[in-house]
Order: C-alpha cells, then structure tokens, then sequence
C-alpha cells in the first residue's frame, strides 16, 4: 500500500473562519480561496477533507451574549466544538485600527484556549491599502502563537488591488494562496498532535447479538 492509499482512509477537518461584515464580504472571497485550494491539495496527496466555513458576523449576536451569561447559544455551542473537533483552522479577518477586527477577536476569546492548542493555522487578512498587511505579523501570529498553535509560515492579505487584477507587479493573489494552503497541507500531513479519535459507529443491539452467536 503505497502513501497515497493510507492518505485515503484518513479525513482532514478545516474550520473556516471569516470575520467579514458586508455580504459579500472579501474576508469570505479570501477565505474561500484559502479553503479551496487546501482542499485541492489535500485530495491530490489522498486525504479526504471535511471543511465547514463560519461567517462570524452571523454570530455576533450569541458571541455577545456569551459574555454576558456565559452561556454559549446552541449555533454558538455547535461551532465551538467544530473548532474543537478541527485539525486545522483557517482565520481571516478584516483589518480595523491596525488590528484583527473585535468580532474575531472575541470569538477567539470564547473559546477554550486549550482547544486550539497544536493545531494547524493559516491566517488571512484584508484591507484596504498594503499598509495594513503588517496585521498579520504584528497582531494575528502573536495571538495565534500565544494559543500554541502550528502557523503556517505564509499569511495572506488581500487589498482592492488583488481582486480581478492578475498583474499588480507583484506576486499575484492566487499564488500566494496556494503557497500558504500548501503550507497548510505540509503542517496537516502524517499524525496530527492531540487529535480527538474517530467517534466509534454505536452498531444496533440486533446486530452485536448477531455477531455474538456468529461467533460461537
């Protein structure tokens, strides 16, 4: 059995999160390319991929209200425990004040710092001029390392300029998504550290008896 195979029974949870405002949003653009070219990639190296994207601002509601009851709303709950049950976790958020924007960050703050902890991160931002792609190392990696997460080594922002224009003189969007996600992919290959195991199938009663006298 060669890598490729073995790659093929194991899957790779990514939650995506997206901290964008409008609808669309280009926090979601960035995020979706991110996540799919993850995913392109992980299938060419076998594995199977579940992702599942969260728009943040559809929780902002729940997110407050948590802090004020701690008590997390059943949408809420749902999404906490995805990121929980995640190997990798794909963070862009919209770029205010030079920082990551205060919805992301209390998200993050609604989590159980120990849920993050070894996992893989890819970090994405946006704005609207290049000046604010320091936010990535400035403010996004530091909090993500003080989670002790596994950062991919390439961040993302995107500017107005990114979107539809191919040639800015620069190193145009999609390749430095596909740099980062293939990071992302490096980080997500062999074991993965404090993985929770497969939830085991609960087989019906009529099924185990069978099998018991099967084997007598």
């Amino acid at each position: 059995m060669n890598k490729q195979q073995e790659n093929a029974m194991e899957t790779r949870r990514i939650t995506v999160l997206s901290a964008g405002l409008g609808v669309p949003s280009s926090s979601r653009l960035l995020a979706d390319q991110l996540a799919a070219s993850a995913e392109r990639q992980l299938r060419a190296a076998g594995y199977d991929v579940k992702i599942d994207t969260v728009e943040l601002r559809d929780l902002a509601v729940d997110i407050a209200n948590n802090f004020v009851t701690g008590y997390a709303a059943p949408r809420l709950a749902e999404v906490i425990d995805g990121v929980d049950d995640s190997d990798a976790i794909i963070a862009v958020s919209p770029v205010f004040s030079a920082s990551y924007s205060g919805l992301f960050k209390s998200f993050i703050d609604v989590l159980d710092p120990k849920s993050l902890d070894g996992k893989a991160v890819l970090l994405g931002a946006t704005g609207g001029t290049d000046r604010h792609q320091m936010v990535l190392d400035y403010a996004m990696r530091p909090l993500f390392t003080y989670l002790r997460t596994r950062i991919a080594a390439t961040g993302v922002f995107a500017g107005p300029q990114d979107w539809g224009n191919t040639d800015d003189g620069g190193s145009p969007l999609s390749a430095r998504v596909d740099r980062a996600a293939g990071e992302l992919v490096q980080l997500l290959s062999g074991p993965q550290p404090n993985r929770k195991p497969e939830a085991l199938e609960s087989l019906p009663f009529e099924q185990l008896l069978a099998g018991i006298s099967a084997g007598r």
